[in-house]
């Protein structure tokens, strides 16, 4: 197949199953929101151009006026969603929700996908269809190598005329001693003037100012990320997590944050690589 694409078009993988229909119906509304065309992938397994051609079908009739392109690959599509996403502005995928061991024994398109893709990875997971009202939630520490995920975010939000909720996630000696582990983005708040806030408030003031449209709330509370941000979310529409370049052993366990928050979670979840510098590029 031909390897290239349009940049800054929306990548979606089909394979015909009820969670690849699911991704395929949210990268149509998606590229609609953006003004973006579409470009739906298919490995070739025997009949993926009748599936390609099934899922290219799908995403028109969710979105009839909508820019379509249907591709087909041979082999384990893995390698071809992360070069395609060097020129993408997303690549999406469904999940078929397997839980974190199993799918790190049979190789998750999903987890390998968001952990190597150039652009920001979108995956639907179970549930994501399901009626939600709480908009937008994304883990941000207050440092410079989260901005681009607080500002994917916040453009998310605006895009959706969504409310923005942003949370630091502490795990301390406190934390551990208390074994805070199952907590909920509702639970009481560590207090508007520590550190943590500050640093919090400081690195959203620009984006609050470049997106006045999105109403924000600023959460710090004790936990860990994929405990906070998994399995606790599923009344938001999308949860946005960032994910360190796997260029150091100790950002390996960083970006095994971002896969933990992708298997547990129970609506749509966004991985946005961070630069390698930690500065926006």
């Amino acid at each position: 197949m031909n390897k290239t694409i349009q940049p800054g078009s929306i990548v979606v993988a089909a394979d015909g199953s009820k969670h690849a229909d699911r991704a395929v119906t949210w990268a149509a509304e998606q590229a609609a929101l953006e003004h973006r065309p579409l470009v739906v992938l298919t490995a070739d397994e025997g009949r993926g151009d009748h599936t390609n051609a099934e899922a290219v079908r799908r995403a028109r009739d969710a979105v009839p006026d909508l820019e379509v392109v249907g591709l087909t690959t041979t082999g384990d599509p893995r390698g071809t969603l992360v070069d395609l996403s060097q020129d993408a502005r997303l690549v999406i995928l469904g999940s078929r929700g397997r839980g974190t061991v199993r799918s790190m024994l049979l190789g998750s398109v999903s987890a390998a996908v968001s952990r190597l893709s150039y652009c920001p990875v979108v995956v639907c997971r179970p549930g994501a269809d399901k009626k939600h009202d709480k908009g937008v939630i994304v883990g941000a520490d207050g440092t410079e190598s989260s901005l681009l995920v607080l500002d994917f975010a916040f453009a998310q939000a605006s895009l959706r005329g969504q409310a923005l909720t942003v949370v630091h996630c502490v795990w301390d000696v406190v934390a551990a001693v208390a074994g805070l582990r199952n907590v909920r983005v509702e639970d009481v708040d560590l207090g508007p003037e520590d550190e943590a806030h500050l640093l919090l408030a400081e690195s959203v003031a620009g984006f609050a100012e470049k997106y006045p449209d999105v109403p924000v709330t600023l959460r710090v509370t004790h936990g860990l990320v994929d405990d906070v941000l998994g399995s606790r979310t599923a009344d938001w529409d999308l949860v946005v997590v960032g994910r360190h370049p796997l260029d150091t052993v100790g950002r390996l366990v960083t970006g095994s944050i971002a896969t933990a928050v992708v298997e547990r979670a129970r609506t749509t979840v966004a991985v946005v690589p961070e630069p390698a510098e930690g500065l926006p590029s």
